[in-house]
């Protein structure tokens, strides 16, 4: 049977939504440590004599968690439009939290490996779900600066991982500096309590009356989403896969993903490599790890600032300009430049990487219908992974052809420059699509 769905025009009460950004901030900024933990302790897994890494094994195992967030991107953003966000949420930061402690313990490059792509798997989980429930719960004029809100703790967990390591590395080692990110385990009962389950995924399953019980408790005003028909999973499969590979949108499916390819190739090759890069560049190690914690803390002012601007001129022209600004940067690092203008650039370059990525995976999560916004974003982000992935071994293959250091710069400016014109070829209005006639009042919107 066809699949019928209607627009919803509820809002969450104010202290509802702040809840909600919150707890996915907080996993966002969770995932964000785990994540930048790899270039924060890099240079001493390079000097680390029991493993003895070339540049090359050393990319490798910057790659193995991407590898788990491919799959864990593609699977629990799917899962989580059949099962519910909320329980995938708490289960991806659970998982990626104990197997911090794993790698930690790690006697051998092995495990340390198998630990990582383990974790990865949930957090590959994490953004498509806290994206989803962000959108969501965000009222619509405020979506892209509520996500850029969020999604700043990515940022700050990236550059808790540098602040850490310059704190503890000597003390403790790399052991020390990725065990802690399993402590984050505590504080899962307050996630649990604070975060309500999807109103969406709800209705989407035809719980209408558990729906409505969860909107009055929440506060919800408005009128949700009228009950949809009944239908069969493949139907429902069906409804969910024409929402991204319809005739009319693939065109914006294929530059969506081409996009997030490359700016995941950005964020994880400048996050792995940019401490070693900037260290070979003749900064010590103090330097080399500032130059990340510059990195991240521009970002996430960046993320807030690029979604309040995407919120009033436009998620596409924000995103293509800020990836181009960026692209500017890092080829601006290949020349010589005194220690303040390299932070510029720096500052500039996690901008144009991270701030822009989050506002367009903000933009694409709100860019398809409700019932496909988690797999959508899921899907994308897997795809996306793999250029996650080609990062960290994009700067290892580039460190071991003995080439000069500019050579790391151009190749991560090119990819600016080419994700900068992926986003501009996104069609600039939204097709909300599905495999039924749309009910009354379902229009398009502009950027």
């Amino acid at each position: 049977m066809p699949v019928t769905e209607s627009v919803s025009s509820w809002r969450a009460a104010p202290r509802t939504t702040r809840a909600v950004l919150f707890v996915c901030w907080l996993a966002i900024l969770l995932e964000g440590y785990d994540v930048g933990v790899m270039g924060a302790v890099l240079p001493a897994l390079a000097e680390y004599r029991a493993w003895n890494l070339s540049p090359l094994q050393l990319g490798a195992l910057g790659a193995y968690a991407l590898a788990g967030m491919f799959f864990g991107a593609f699977c629990i953003g799917t899962l989580s439009d059949l099962f519910g966000r909320r329980r995938m949420l708490l289960a991806c930061v659970s998982l990626f939290s104990l197997t911090m402690a794993g790698a930690a313990w790690a006697p051998t490059p092995g495990w340390f490996a198998l630990f990582r792509f383990i974790g990865g798997l949930g957090l590959g989980g994490v953004i498509p779900v806290a994206a989803a429930l962000t959108i969501e719960y965000s009222p619509p004029e405020k979506r892209s600066f509520n996500y850029g809100l969020m999604y700043s703790g990515y940022s700050l967990g990236i550059l808790s991982s540098a602040l850490m390591a310059m704190w503890l590395l000597q003390q403790a080692g790399w052991r020390g500096v990725i065990g802690v990110g399993a402590v984050p385990m505590v504080l899962l009962p307050l996630m649990a309590r604070l975060l309500p389950e999807s109103i969406e995924y709800l209705v989407g399953k035809g719980r209408h009356r558990q729906a409505a019980a969860l909107a009055a408790t929440l506060g919800i005003r408005g009128t949700l989403p009228a009950a949809a028909a009944p239908a069969t999973p493949g139907a429902a499969w069906r409804a969910v896969l024409s929402a991204m590979f319809s005739r009319s949108q693939r065109r914006a499916t294929a530059f969506f993903w081409l996009s997030l390819f490359l700016g995941m190739l950005l964020v994880y090759g400048l996050n792995t490599w940019l401490p070693q890069i900037m260290r070979k560049n003749g900064y010590d190690l103090g330097s080399s790890l500032s130059f990340l914690a510059v990195f991240s803390l521009a970002s996430a002012a960046g993320g807030i600032l690029l979604g309040r601007v995407a919120d009033r001129f436009g998620a596409r022209p924000t995103v293509a300009m800020a990836y181009l600004v960026g692209a500017a940067a890092i080829a601006g690092l290949m020349t010589r430049n005194g220690l303040a203008v390299n932070y510029v650039l720096v500052a500039l370059a996690g901008i144009g990487s991270i701030s822009a990525s989050l506002v367009l995976t903000g933009y694409l999560a709100d860019y398809y219908p409700p019932r496909a916004r988690a797999t959508a974003t899921g899907w994308a982000l897997s795809f996306a992974r793999i250029g996650a992935m080609c990062g960290p071994m994009l700067g290892g293959y580039v460190g071991s052809l003995g080439l000069p250091i500019a050579w790391n710069f151009i190749a991560f400016a090119i990819a600016g420059l080419v994700a900068a014109t992926a986003v501009a070829l996104i069609p600039g209005r939204r097709a909300l699509v599905a495999n039924h006639v749309p009910a009354q009042g379902m229009t398009a919107a502009a950027d």
